[in-house]
């Protein structure tokens, strides 16, 4: 895999005269004000909403869709992420108990596709086009990635079985799940029973279980999970992908790894992508460390509002909420909700989300 220690990277030359701290959205406006004499971003305020962005590009990523039923569904649970101390301080090597997530205290929303990747602008020809890419080769590597994708939805991830039962949350029908021993093949099988029946939902739970425990098992060793020649595969589009977006991939995964250095911050993932295709994109990506799946949400059935208000009542009003992503529906839901948002339009401006989080202005 080649997916470079952010260290390779030369810091962002520009230096932002004041310190931005996410508390009241007033302060933000100024603090993103002052940051603009210094900085190449046009910066835009309005009202009690701080939106970081350069100017707006014709391109818009293309969604998976589908029309699932509407199985019941339940809350996410909340996780305890292994981090402590201060907000502004170093994550210990030897941490103490984790926080409860009532205890965090930045919450950074990711956007996933055109924002931490680059997939569907392949496929469309966008990215090629903007960046000036050889189009044939870069439509080449985003069908090769897709097939991938879905491969290992289906064959790993049960994407066949739960394509019309889509979740999400992974936890959404915990609830249903007795915690009986997976080990057995026909626990897994959702052929039999009701649709929509206890036994089903039972069945339906198993299988959501089963999927969390294979992410957590190989969210660090995705080749394991592939196998061979599946991995050498891999590997290989992924130093392609890589060559082709300049390290947009790299360099997304420096922000990541800074923000999950603090204490008290946390990565969430809303995409909409169905559930567990989002999830084999996250792990084949090789995003599996950056987001525990616990704080991975699709927005298929219910659009990114209802999972942005998921994700606040989880972490509670108190927590900071910070937004970054490429499209439309992620700004307008951040400025009703009062969150800074930070657009995502080339790889300049994640190597500039990465400098501000280097000074500890985000």
């Amino acid at each position: 895999m080649v997916v470079a220690s952010h260290r390779e990277y030369s810091k962002v030359a520009t230096r932002f005269p004041v310190q931005l701290h996410l508390t009241p959205p007033s302060k933000i406006s100024r603090h993103i004000r002052a940051t603009a004499r210094a900085s190449t971003r046009r910066i835009t305020t309005r009202t009690t909403t701080a939106r970081i962005y350069p100017p707006r590009v014709a391109h818009r990523r293309i969604p998976h869709t589908a029309k699932p039923p509407h199985p019941r569904q339940r809350g996410g649970r909340p996780i305890e992420k292994a981090q402590d101390g201060k907000l502004r301080g170093r994550k210990r090597a030897n941490d103490p108990a984790p926080p409860l997530d009532s205890d965090i205290e930045r919450v950074f929303i990711w956007d996933l596709d055109e924002t931490i990747i680059i997939f569907h602008s392949l496929l469309t020809g966008t990215f090629s086009s903007r960046f000036g890419k050889d189009s044939s080769r870069a439509v080449s590597l985003g069908l090769w990635m897709e097939e991938m994708i879905f491969n290992l939805a289906d064959s790993r991830l049960f994407f066949n079985d739960l394509e019309e039962c889509d979740q999400v949350h992974i936890d959404d029908v915990a609830s249903d799940d007795n915690g009986q021993d997976l080990s057995g093949a026909n626990s897994l099988c959702l052929g039999s029973g009701v649709h929509g029946g206890v036994d089903w939902m039972r069945k339906l739970a198993f299988r959501y279980r089963r999927v969390k425990e294979i992410y957590n098992t190989y969210k660090n060793n995705v080749g394991g999970l592939l196998g061979s020649p599946k991995r050498e595969e891999w590997l290989q589009l992924r130093r392609e992908m890589e060559v082709l977006t300049d390290l947009w991939l790299t360099q997304a995964l420096k922000a990541l790894a800074l923000i999950n250095s603090r204490p008290n911050c946390v990565n969430v993932l809303v995409t909409t992508t169905q559930l567990i295709p989002a999830l084999s994109k996250v792990l084949l990506y090789g995003l599996g460390s950056a987001f525990p799946i616990e704080n991975i949400y699709s927005a298929t059935k219910t659009g990114k509002e209802s999972c942005f208000e998921r994700i606040s009542q989880r972490f509670g009003r108190r927590a900071v909420y910070v937004v970054i992503g490429d499209g439309a529906e992620e700004e307008t839901v951040a400025k009703k909700k009062n969150m800074p948002f930070w657009r995502v339009s080339c790889r300049a401006d994640l190597e500039a989300l990465s400098h501000a989080l280097e000074l500890d202005y985000l």
